[in-house]
């Protein structure tokens, strides 16, 4: 059965009951990708400090460094998930919804293997992901309520500002760090077809006050995330 025709067939309450289970899954780290880690398997020479199975380590500052900024991408890919669980909490075209669901589940394929390289790196997901996941689930459902061009474009946007800020990302990451690098890129990607798909359903472009009201939440939740 589809994602979608299970979706129709349950209650509303069903539906909350179903959303809460999932972010309890969400914020505890038990969810699993469907695709395999683009970093490759774990392994035992890898963990800790070095960039990939057979580079260079990492120095305890670079370490450092990368761990901050997985975490930093940790936490965008919390509030992706509840951002696009929210929206299609209330979407009412079935076509629409599964786009947000879709969505979805490639952004749990990030967080699991983003859990997986901050192990590696011997650090640990925000403290503050349950703030951010309530944030973004209840931003999620006022955006699905906006319409659906709304809603797309609101998709549209946010993946537009992630590009940036992975981008961003790869060029401050250590360059030995191949493993933290590979996710990253792979994510990019993951990001941008979200965007056009967003795009080519119709999204429309944000008002502007929208736009920089949505970078600076950004700002606010990355420079925080990458300490705590």
């Amino acid at each position: 059965m589809s994602g979608t025709a299970s979706f129709r067939r349950i209650s509303l309450l069903d539906r909350v009951l179903s959303e809460a289970d999932r972010a309890v899954r969400v914020l505890t780290g038990s969810v699993s990708a469907q695709r395999p880690n683009p970093a490759g398997r774990l392994s035992a020479a890898a963990e800790g400090t070095s960039g990939d199975a057979s580079g260079p380590a990492l120095t305890e500052t670079e370490r450092k460094h990368a761990a901050g900024l997985m975490r930093v991408n940790h936490v965008g890919e919390v509030c992706a998930q509840a951002l696009y669980r929210g929206q299609a909490l209330v979407c009412d075209k079935p076509e629409t919804r599964q786009v947000f669901l879709d969505a979805a589940a490639e952004e749990t394929d990030h967080l699991a293997w983003l859990d997986d390289r901050l192990r590696e790196l011997r650090s640990h997901s925000s403290l503050l992901n349950p703030f951010w996941y309530a944030g973004a689930f209840g931003l999620g459902m006022l955006a699905g309520k906006a319409g659906e061009a709304w809603n797309l474009g609101f998709m549209a946007e946010t993946e537009r500002q992630v590009e940036r800020h992975l981008d961003g990302h790869l060029g401050t990451l250590p360059a030995s760090d191949a493993r933290s690098r590979a996710i990253v890129e792979r994510m990019a990607a993951d990001e941008r077809q979200h965007r056009v798909t967003a795009e080519q359903r119709g999204g429309v472009e944000l008002p502007a006050p929208v736009r920089a009201a949505m970078r600076c939440g950004s700002r606010l939740m990355t420079s925080t995330a990458y300490y705590l």
